[in-house]
């Protein structure tokens, strides 16, 4: 597996209790995570004993102590090194109130030449791997075609490709013509300048994607129903109720679980069973995509789904693309 982030994160994670906003507060403990959604994903993919690499860009000091923690969490990885500094994030997290801040730096300003570079480096890399996940956001105008230009490469090696992003990227990604799609419903209604409030539309959208090529969609809405597809056979599921604390990295470890199956040669139905599983057992975490199989297990029977318009039978769907 390939999981590619061209918008890392180097997080600044505190626990603290908030004695008071706007003023001090000692004592906070510290840890560091590697951040983005592809790389979030990476980390899921090796809680399930799938192996994978990161491709991401890097660069000043910050993304110095991103190649460290990515070593730390003995994620594999490659990079394209920038000049300008790898993005920071402070997330301040208070159990007691289980409140959970988060403070973005700016997104990185990538050079043209970096962004190219990054290109060339996906087409070495596409070819020897199974499924490519394109996750995260673009940071700047020279990376918004990046995931398109890599899903280009992926289709001409005839490979999987997942597609999670929004804003220019998921314009230019869709156009592209991507195997899956994964997005929560807010990202795409922002992003295309849509309306998915009714079932209706949401299953219209579906459609129109399947219409272009788009052979699987999967829409997310938080502790919403999810509406998927499998070619033009349309699902919906209603998530699990859990006691949801930090719901960051939910869509994450939803993709990973797709990916899990898809490499298994899961039914479609087992994959994603698992999916929502691992989306929803890490809102209940303040951790970020790091969920052991056996973790899931007791969700796995509460998961129901349901067909929407035309039906088929989930026995042996496997799911091999051809």
């Amino acid at each position: 597996m390939l999981t590619v982030t061209i918008n890392p994160l180097l997080e600044f994670r505190f626990k603290s209790k908030i004695i008071s906003f706007g003023g001090t507060n000692r004592n906070a403990s510290l840890n560091y995570l590697a951040g983005g959604k592809g790389i979030n994903v990476s980390r899921q993919l090796n809680c399930l004993n799938t192996k994978n690499i990161a491709l991401t860009f890097l660069g000043g000091m910050n993304g110095k102590k991103l190649k460290e923690i990515l070593e730390q969490e003995k994620i594999n990885f490659t990079s394209i090194r920038t000049e300008s500094e790898t993005r920071i994030c402070s997330v301040i997290i208070d159990e007691e109130s289980k409140s959970v801040t988060s403070l973005f730096s700016t997104d990185q300003n990538i050079l043209i030449s970096e962004a190219e570079e990054f290109k060339i480096k996906l087409e070495k890399m596409i070819p020897n791997y199974e499924i490519v996940v394109f996750a995260g956001s673009s940071p700047c105008k020279a990376t918004d075609n990046l995931f398109a230009s890599g899903i280009e490469i992926a289709k001409k090696y005839d490979k999987v490709a997942i597609l999670d992003t929004y804003g220019n990227s998921l314009v230019n990604g869709l156009k592209a013509i991507p195997t899956a799609i994964h997005n929560n419903i807010a990202e795409v209604e922002s992003s295309l300048g849509i309306s998915l409030n009714t079932e209706e539309e949401k299953i219209s959208f579906i459609k129109s994607l399947f219409e272009k090529g788009i052979k699987r969609i999967f829409l997310t809405d938080g502790d919403g129903d999810i509406y998927v597809s499998n070619y033009d056979f349309i699902y919906k599921i209603k998530p699990p109720s859990v006691n949801s604390i930090d719901p960051t990295g939910s869509g994450d470890s939803f993709v990973s679980g797709l990916i899990y199956g898809w490499h298994n040669d899961l039914s479609f139905d087992e994959s994603l069973k698992i999916a929502v599983s691992l989306g929803a057992v890490n809102a209940t975490k303040y951790s970020v995509c790091d969920i052991k199989k056996d973790e899931i297990d007791f969700l796995m029977n509460q998961i129901e789904i349901e067909s929407v318009g035309k039906k088929i039978k989930m026995i042996d769907d496997r799911p091999t693309i051809t």
